[in-house]
């Protein structure tokens, strides 16, 4: 059974069918929408967003492309970043940044009627919260935060709290590990890499259409550098590809961050291309014996 080629060397429709697209989400539509959208666009069969975004919110929003919508779960691990603006309803106080900082830590949130989990009190840490800027009663505020963390009720609790009250204004996301804002791609830019690709266009940009693509559509395994990692042999991923779980002559080598998770692995070949996603259950280092449960198989 042949393996995925390595990440460097697939050709423009594997990068498709096992793709991921850091976007640049614009206002308007939902982030189901646009998911459809590029679906359609690089004619894979599916595609999913990691993390949603409400249809007003802009930013960074990665969508998986064809087989690598199997990568959902892993975007699940690590933390948001947004900058919003916060409109208060009053004149700041003078100690508004000291009230602010009182929101870093554990905060607790009952998620809004219109969502789609149980209304039911919960904690989320809140990393950092910086105050960028202050102009009038509007501040610009930075706010590093768990997954599933609220703005729109961070904001208002916020106002209450300054004895203002306050409500959000535009809020833009600028991180999803392992995702930032220094690489976004628009609808845009991906039409036009596609169309150079297809033959479709008739400027002469520079670089060549592979690159073009590949600047907008990168391999899936972009999706998981925030893992840890254990590589593995061709033969054991060729059994993972079957169903079985990764046992411990199979394994190469771990980071050491594996050896002490809880959380998700990703598991490799030696050139780099993603075979599984499981959980750590046994020593890397062993001879016997299961290593890593499958979660999602990628081969």
């Amino acid at each position: 059974m042949p393996l995925r080629a390595p990440p460097a060397d697939r050709d423009p429709d594997a990068v498709l069918e096992f793709g991921v697209v850091n976007l640049d989400k614009p206002p308007g539509p939902s982030a189901h929408q646009v998911s459809a959208w590029i679906r359609d666009m690089v004619g894979v069969e599916k595609a999913a967003h990691a993390g949603t975004l409400d249809p007003k919110v802009t930013g960074c929003l990665p969508v998986l492309t064809g087989a690598a919508t199997r990568l959902a779960p892993a975007m699940l691990e690590g933390f948001k970043e947004y900058v919003t603006v916060l409109e208060l309803h009053d004149d700041p106080p003078r100690n508004f940044e000291s009230v602010v900082a009182e929101f870093e830590g554990d905060v607790y949130q009952k998620p809004p009627k219109k969502s789609a989990v149980a209304r039911r009190l919960r904690s989320r840490e809140v990393y950092d919260l910086d105050v960028l800027d202050v102009d009038g009663r509007q501040a610009l505020l930075r706010i590093r935060c768990e997954s599933g963390t609220y703005i729109r009720k961070l904001c208002h609790d916020i106002g209450r709290a300054l004895g203002t009250n306050a409500h959000m204004g535009h809020l833009r996301r600028t991180a999803t590990t392992p995702f930032d804002d220094t690489d976004l791609a628009t609808l845009h830019d991906l039409a036009d890499a596609l169309a150079w690709l297809r033959d479709e266009d008739d400027t002469e940009p520079p670089g060549t259409p592979e690159e073009a693509l590949r600047a907008v559509v990168q391999p899936a395994e972009r999706a998981l550098t925030h893992l840890p990692s254990i590589t593995i042999a061709d033969s054991a991923a060729r059994e993972v590809a079957n169903g079985a779980p990764v046992y411990a002559p199979g394994v190469l080598r771990a980071d050491d961050d594996a050896v002490d998770t809880d959380g998700l692995v990703g598991c490799y070949t030696e050139d780099g291309s993603a075979v599984c996603l499981g959980r750590l259950v046994g020593d890397p280092d062993g001879d016997t014996g299961t290593v890593v449960d499958l979660e999602r198989v990628l081969v």
